[in-house]
């Protein structure tokens, strides 16, 4: 099956902070492969600015350097690279003074008729200072819009001065928040599997679902973000953003139609819904040093170079949700830096059969499980009891209908930056958080946040290569209920 490419409209993407890891790793190699899917119009323009003095061959030098390292050789023919190369320019513009402003609005006086998107790679310290040139600059007309990524703030307050100066200069329809785990095609396929399907919706709700379980677990350490992850930890960095999403798309409502506010607004309602959390429902910890597939690894406080740090490395949540549809229904949410392999699902658990007819010898019977992996090997699993074939009685065993999206469709998987940046140029917003979203995020977050630095306990310790403290174990397993590793 080959998947269907829908040239976008001429556009013009201007990338600040082009030369930082974010622009090498991800954005630059973005538009390399949506280039070489054809869906890149000739004309389309890629503008990088940054504070270094650079000349235009010295910045094509560092993108296609960065093309080279992060897309398969067999991915990135000559034609594409070099119809590629011509798209690139760069401008040397300071975000916190007036240096090369002037010289940003002259490459962009031609574009002035496009849709011109301004992505902020930076910190969200420079959010502020770079929308309110852009507006003095009269770069914000038209219709040009804005992507920022994720943080917006570090708590509530600062996502409310973040968004106030974002707003001053772009109205709240050209503000695009980034989440790239919304661009996952896993993601998008929950909201197919609950809408698309008849099979799925009449049991999505307390009368038929135990339990849900979502993981986003890494076993890489903060290698070279140490600075700034001790400054937010896996609460800030993780939850308030990724995993609470991922619980809003399970949990929330049919929209009445598939546009962007319609989306948002379902997902608001959750957030709004959530139960605020009390001490016995989280679980905070820090690894310490241990042992991955790669040999043994140093602890945080070692990768951090300090003697003690209060930085949770891992965070595991009972969540509740206080509405008709999910009351009674707990959401386990972890996530950790460290664990035992690199794994993001989402595991809905039904509620086991009322009354087994069948005798101890069949063997027992497990709840139905529907696993949504997200990533490695995204796709989706539906685990169902089934007869053991072969003669000699009745045995039951549970059996897997499994569908990898790489097998079934075989296509290439884009990157989840690839799709939610041709977004920002078709305006489809439906992907991103809007600002009240993030607002009522911060909201259920602060006050986390607030008990643990009030707190003397320090976070529990773990292994790295474990699956962390030992009480987020207990904290599922006091419901009677465990953890679902490797549930795909």
């Amino acid at each position: 099956m080959m998947s269907r490419v829908i040239l976008v409209e001429p556009f013009v993407l201007v990338v600040f902070g082009a030369t930082g890891d974010l622009s090498r790793r991800k954005l630059i190699p973005a538009m390399f492969q949506r280039d070489a899917a054809d869906q890149v119009p000739e004309a389309a323009e890629i503008i990088g600015v940054s504070r270094a003095k650079l000349s235009r061959e010295q910045f094509v030098a560092q993108a296609m350097a960065a093309v080279e390292e992060h897309v398969p050789q067999n991915e990135r023919p000559a034609i594409v690279a070099k119809r590629f190369v011509k798209r690139l320019h760069y401008v040397a513009a300071d975000a916190t003074s007036d240096s090369g402003w002037e010289d940003l609005a002259r490459e962009l006086a031609p574009f002035k008729d496009r849709a011109i998107v301004f992505y902020f790679a930076t910190g969200p310290a420079f959010y502020g200072p770079i929308c309110e040139r852009l507006g003095r600059f009269n770069l914000a007309q038209g219709n040009a819009r804005v992507v920022v990524e994720k943080p917006v703030g570090k708590d509530g307050e600062t996502a409310h001065e973040v968004n106030e100066a974002i707003s001053q200069v772009f109205p709240e329809d050209r503000v695009y928040r980034i989440d790239h785990y919304l661009g996952k095609e896993t993601v998008q396929n929950l909201m197919a599997l609950r809408f698309a399907n008849g099979l799925f919706e009449p049991l999505w709700n307390a009368a038929h679902i135990d339990h849900v379980q979502i993981t986003v677990a890494e076993s890489l350490g903060v290698e070279g973000r140490a600075g700034y992850y001790d400054t937010a930890g896996a609460l800030r960095d993780m939850v308030q953003n990724h995993m609470l999403q991922l619980l809003c798309l399970v949990a929330m409502e049919p929209p009445g139609q598939l546009s962007a506010d319609a989306v948002r607004d379902e997902k608001l309602k959750v957030l709004r819904a959530l139960k605020p959390m009390t001490a016995p429902n989280w679980v905070r910890g820090q690894y310490r040093a241990g042992a991955s597939a790669g040999g043994p690894v140093p602890g945080y406080l070692e990768e951090l170079g300090a003697k003690e740090s209060q930085t949770e490395t891992f965070v595991a949540l009972k969540v509740e949700i206080e509405n008709w549809r999910w009351a009674g229904v707990p959401f386990y949410l972890r996530t950790g830096k460290r664990l035992a392999e690199r794994v993001s699902e989402i595991v809905i658990t039904f509620r086991p059969v009322p009354h087994s007819m069948f005798g101890p010898e069949t063997g027992p019977i497990q709840p139905n499980r529907l696993v949504i992996r997200l990533q490695p090997d995204e796709g989706v699993k539906l685990w169902l009891m089934i007869k053991d074939p072969g003669p000699g009685g009745m045995r039951l065993r549970p059996v897997p209908l499994d569908m990898s999206f790489a097998s079934s469709f075989n296509v290439r998987n884009p990157d989840a930056y690839e799709r939610l940046m041709l977004d920002v140029v078709r305006g489809n917003q439906t992907l991103f958080m809007r600002r009240d979203e993030v607002e009522a995020a911060w909201a259920w977050i602060d006050p986390i946040l607030e008990s643990w630095s009030q707190s003397p306990e320090p976070p529990k310790p773990y292994t790295a290569g474990t699956w962390g403290p030992s009480a987020a174990i207990a904290l599922i397993e006091r419901d009677g209920r465990t953890w679902s590793d490797g549930g795909m």
